[in-house]
Formats: structure tokens, C-alpha cells, sequence
């Protein structure tokens, strides 16, 4: 702060010798120390002030954070609601009555069937260039069982020329 070296010292205790004087010089010395010590004790106490001031508003953000937390912590607790519930499992007075229907979701009604659209010359074209390629337009379960059933079962034209 200051910039007091040894030598500026000695010549401020020279200096104070000559002005005040041998015999006076120890009480102003005295003096001056206490007005130090007072000045020391009041920097102290302002810092300390100062400190606790700091410590104060660091410690109401915490509280204010601490109370989010515990504000919202109770308000989701899912012991509470499983003990509702167990206990409303548990009631004998609730076994004679029916079960409440209230509580289950409602189940949605079966979509309503579409019509299909009217074919299209295209679709007969594809048709007709599938059926020349003795292919099926799709295979599902349903081909595949009439395609094995025609071939197992004799046809009828076979049938009547075993006949005649």
C-alpha cells in the first residue's frame, strides 16, 4: 500500500524526536498505536460485516433453491399413491359392490370399413399381362392353397374323359 522503506521510517523517528521531544515523545508513540489498533479493529469488523453479509445472501439462495426442490419433491411422491391405492385395494366394503368401471380408459370403436376403389383400365391391363406370364398378381396364403388344391385334385374335365 504504502511504500515505507526502513530508511523513510528513521528519518520520521528523527523527525518526531526533534519536534516533540524526548520526554513527550513515548505517549504520542502510544498514541498513535491505539488510533492504529482502533483503525485496524474497525477494517476488521466492516470485513467481518461485509463477510457475514455475503455468507447471508449466498445462504438465501440455497434456502430458495433447497425450497424448488423440496416443493416440487412433494409434490411427485408415488408412496402416497400406491397407499391410496392399496388401501382402496384393501377396503372390505368395496368387495360387495361391482368393480368401478369409471376408472378404465374407453375402448375406441372399430374403424369404419372403406370401399375399395373402382378398377381402372390399367389394373385390367396389368391383370391380363400377369395372367399371360402365368404369374399371380400376389401371393397370399389363399393362391397358394387353391394353386395346391388344383394341382392335387384332378379337374373335371379329367374326371369326365376317365368317365366316358
Amino acid at each position: 500500500m504504502f511504500d515505507i522503506g526502513w530508511s523513510e521510517l528513521v528519518l520520521i523517528g528523527v523527525v518526531a524526536l526533534v519536534a516533540i521531544g524526548p520526554k513527550e515523545l513515548p505517549g504520542v508513540l502510544r498514541m498513535v498505536g491505539q488510533w492504529m489498533g482502533k483503525a485496524r479493529k474497525m477494517a476488521a469488523e466492516f470485513q467481518g460485516q461485509f463477510q457475514e453479509a455475503m455468507r447471508e445472501a449466498e445462504m438465501a439462495d440455497l434456502k430458495k433453491s433447497f425450497d424448488e426442490v423440496k416443493e416440487a419433491a412433494t409434490g411427485f411422491n408415488p408412496l402416497t399413491s400406491l397407499q391410496k391405492d392399496v388401501s382402496d385395494a384393501l377396503r372390505v366394503d368395496a368387495l360387495d359392490k361391482p368393480a368401478d368401471t369409471s376408472t378404465t380408459t374407453a375402448v375406441e370403436p372399430p374403424p369404419t370399413p372403406t370401399t375399395p376403389e373402382a378398377p381402372t383400365p390399367a389394373t385390367f391391363m396389368e391383370a391380363e399381362a400377369h395372367a399371360a406370364a402365368n404369374e399371380p398378381l400376389a401371393i397370399t396364403r389363399e393362391v397358394e392353397q387353391a394353386q395346391v388344391t388344383q394341382d392335387t385334385a384332378p379337374s373335371e374335365a379329367t374326371k369326365d374323359a376317365k368317365a366316358s
